[in-house]
């Protein structure tokens, strides 16, 4: 695919001056692509479309899993005009490090795999007649169980150094009655030097606030209020870990 660092006067010029238009490879061709990195030795199905990316069914071998594969044009990112396989490429590696991180330290995530510039795979989380439903279309046998072990999930990712920037029903899965967490693209790092740590802190507790009312207007279904108080607190007790002395 091009990419924009490589392209000629002409083909900037008709960038600039919307001569040239650009569309998404279909199915066959993010499944040439899928094949020809390694990643996956069949693909099928394209289980779901979030704002940057799209996540099709695989397999490797005689397993399931999923390979995601971020748009190069039809994104929400801002930025890297029209063509973007270099800026997808940057978020996928983003995605795939902190997915990475967070599943070696011991939370609740798909197990990652591997990852080719915009496309990176992972542990596929269902039966093999269905996928593991998301929590915003489950429908829970133990509520109560469910929010307490989507509490202590969201406390096990900040043990591990990173906060859920975009928590939301959206993106839980409901995997053998436990939550499981997807979409780390924009996740906090609570434990990386650099930054203040208040700095961090804020960033941390604003994007929990969010998630708790979104948390908080799908367990009202079950008559149940999810405590945002009390899981900003057990994070931030979490987060304090890291700090300097």
């Amino acid at each position: 695919m091009p990419n924009e660092g490589y392209l000629d006067k002409s083909v900037h010029w008709k960038v600039r001056s919307g001569q040239i238009g650009f569309a998404e490879p279909t199915h066959s061709e993010v499944a040439d692509a899928i094949l020809g990195a390694g990643l996956a030795t069949q693909v099928g199905q394209r289980l779901g479309s979030g704002k940057e990316a799209d996540v099709y069914l695989c397999r490797d071998g005689g397993g399931l899993i999923v390979v995601k594969v971020y748009r190069q044009y039809r994104t929400a990112h801002r930025g890297g005009r029209p063509i973007k396989l270099e800026s997808m490429g940057q978020r996928a590696l983003v995605e795939f490090d902190l997915l990475s991180y967070t599943w070696q330290g011991g939370a609740r995530v798909p197990e990652p795999g591997r990852r080719v510039e915009n496309m990176f795979s992972m542990q596929y989380l269902g039966s093999p007649e269905a996928v593991a439903p998301m929590l915003q279309q489950a429908r829970l046998e133990d509520p109560e169980a469910f929010l307490s072990a989507t509490m202590s999930g969201i406390e096990g990712l900040a043990e591990a150094g990173v906060v859920h920037s975009d928590l939301s029903p959206f993106n839980i899965l409901v995997y053998e009655n436990l939550p499981w967490f997807i979409d780390l693209a924009a996740g906090v790092r609570v434990d990386r030097l650099g930054t203040p740590a208040w700095v961090r802190l804020e960033e941390a507790v604003r994007a929990l606030e969010s998630g708790g009312r979104a948390l908080n207007r799908y367990f009202r279904r079950y008559g149940l209020s999810w405590d945002t108080i009390e899981m900003v607190r057990r994070v931030r007790a979490k987060i304090e870990l890291y700090r300097p002395g």
